[in-house]
Parts: structure tokens; C-alpha cells; sequence
């Protein structure tokens, strides 16, 4: 499944600049590796999935919150490399869960994530991957995903997108 697809698939927007919501960079490079922030299920000024895993918010609506926020991270990595077919791999996500207290579906959750990084990107999508939970997210957000990942070409110690000065509108 191409990226187009599978954001139109989600609704979510495709193009256009993504919102973030602090004193941060979303992305920054060093050498091969690529390190996005952690992304919320956040479309335009809305966080799609609020709420506790478990108790407001079904698995299954978790689970979609967690396909937004690997479209955000995805978008972020076409952005700083220009096209997706320059990640080399995706070694690493971590996929943290706001949950009621007695909630164990954790990896199901992350199961989400995984298998929309793999329908987008086929096998370069396979990653090591750990899932949590926590007792509160940012913006009472359900889901919370950030990404490592490899480029085919290495760049220098730092790219543009990691200069201050440099940073996307955090209006």
C-alpha cells in the first residue's frame, strides 16, 4: 500500500504541514539514522483518539490512533529525505499507550503501528519495537509513536532541520 492510499485510507490529510506542539524539532538526522519525535494522533488543530485504553478508548480505536501517528512520523521522514524509498530501514519504534490500569493489550495496540509501517513500506517497515503504557499522555492523547530509522545516504553530524532557527511554525 502506497502512503497516499493509506492516509486517505485513515482520513488523514496528505501534504501540507504537520502541526507540532512544542519547542522541539521533529526530525532530526545524524549520519544514517533519522530520529522522529514522538507523534500524537493529532490531525490539523484536533487529537483524533483521546482518552484511557481500556476504559474510554476500545483497542480498536487505539489502534487507528497509532495508524495516525506512524502517517505523521511517515510524513516527517518523506519531508526531511525527500521521498520514502530513501529509508534504508526502520530499526527502532516505541509506541506508548495512555491506559486504564488493568489494561494488557499493549502490543495489540503497537500491532497497529507495525502493520501499517509494513503494508507502506514492505519489508524496510520491519522493526524492533517496544509498547508501554503510561498514565498520561500529552494533549490527553490515546497513543503516542517516535521512530528510528535509516537512510540510504548518511548526512552530516546534523541537517538543516535540526538548526535553531530552522524549526516548523509552533503556533
Amino acid at each position: 500500500m502506497e502512503f497516499a492510499r493509506a492516509a486517505v485510507s485513515l482520513r488523514f490529510p496528505n501534504g501540507g504541514e504537520l502541526k507540532i506542539g512544542g519547542n522541539y524539532v521533529p526530525v532530526v538526522r545524524h549520519g544514517e539514522a533519522i530520529y522522529v519525535s514522538g507523534e500524537i494522533p493529532r490531525v490539523g488543530d484536533t487529537i483524533a483518539v483521546t482518552g484511557r485504553a481500556g476504559s474510554d478508548v476500545t483497542v480498536a480505536q487505539a489502534q487507528w490512533a497509532a495508524k495516525i501517528c506512524i502517517l505523521r512520523a511517515l510524513s516527517l521522514l518523506k519531508a526531511s529525505l525527500g521521498s520514502l524509498s530513501q529509508v534504508q530501514s526502520v530499526m527502532r519504534m516505541t509506541v506508548i499507550i495512555q491506559c486504564a490500569q488493568d489494561f494488557t493489550q499493549h502490543s495489540e495496540v503497537a500491532d497497529g503501528a507495525s502493520e501499517l509501517l509494513y503494508a507502506v513500506m514492505g519489508p524496510v517497515g520491519v522493526q524492533t519495537r517496544t509498547s508501554l503504557g503510561a498514565y498520561r499522555l500529552p494533549k490527553n492523547a490515546t497513543v503516542e509513536v517516535d521512530l528510528v530509522a535509516a537512510s540510504i545516504v548518511p548526512v552530516g553530524a546534523r541537517d538543516s532541520q535540526a538548526q535553531p532557527g530552522n524549526r516548523p511554525n509552533d503556533a
